[in-house]
């Protein structure tokens, strides 16, 4: 066989390198996909944690907490703190001449840090109370 017949067989290294290339800049793609899909996942875990403590808190709210206007916090083991404002709602100038009870705004606000940040969630509700 003469050397121009022959024909070579298999991948150039220039062939084997773009692939290498092309190779690692999709693996590189999907780590940097698969760590934001991480960072949404604990971000989300800590708001369901955050919503279920302010619904605790809520719920405290007439039994261990005394439904009378003022400010209540804690914190929890796990960097949460926890924010509980009472307000009586005035309605007696706009729906009743003496109301049978009083309405109380409740807010609950739940506070910690995520990577330096701040975050905060939030809930607001009505509760009857005595008449004042």
């Amino acid at each position: 066989m003469s050397a121009g017949a022959r024909h070579q067989a298999g991948f150039s290294l220039l062939e084997v390198l773009v692939a290498f290339a092309i190779l690692a800049l999709s693996l590189g793609v999907m780590m940097e996909i698969f760590s934001r899909a991480s960072i949404v996942t604990i971000a989300s875990a800590q708001y369901s944690q955050a919503a279920t403590l302010a619904e605790s808190v809520l719920g405290e709210v007439g039994a261990d907490i005394p439904l009378e206007e003022g400010v209540v916090s804690g914190a929890t083991d796990s960097g949460f703190e926890w924010e509980l404002s009472i307000q009586a709602v005035d309605v007696s100038d706009q729906y009743f001449t003496e109301p049978p009870a009083t309405p109380y705004r409740i807010d609950a606000t739940v506070l910690w840090k995520d990577a330096g940040r701040a975050r905060r969630v939030s809930l607001t509700t009505l509760r009857l109370g005595e008449r004042l």
